[in-house]
């Protein structure tokens, strides 16, 4: 389902899944964080997304009052994980608002894995 922002101009709405290119791009720009991670269904493994497919790690859900994000996250073996997830979900929130003018109100970090070098 969309957000629709009413302005005096007209009506924009922007789809779920702007929202989820935002929070992914956001996220990487975070020390720690190595990607989004995607669930394999059916051997319920967990797999590294590349840049392009980063909204496949992101839940984005809507309704008419409130913007809810959940990110699956890989980071870096060795970072602090409460930092690190603290960290993202303060860079998410913001860029979130600042580019869409609308207010998050939840952002949950699910740390799927470690990797390490």
């Amino acid at each position: 389902m969309p957000t629709t922002i009413n302005t005096n101009l007209g009506t924009i709405q922007i789809e779920p899944a702007v929202l989820a290119q935002i929070a992914g791009v956001s996220a990487m720009e975070s020390y720690g964080i190595v990607g989004m991670a995607s669930k394999n269904a059916a051997d319920g493994i967990f797999q590294l997304l590349r840049f392009e497919n980063l909204s496949k790690g992101i839940e984005v859900d809507v309704d008419e009052t409130s913007i809810n994000i959940k990110l699956h996250v890989i980071l870096e073996y060795g970072v602090r994980i409460s930092t690190v997830g603290e960290n993202i979900i303060d860079r998410v929130r913001f860029n979130v608002e600042q580019m869409t003018g609308l207010t998050v109100d939840n952002v949950e970090i699910l740390v799927e894995g470690i990797r390490m070098d």
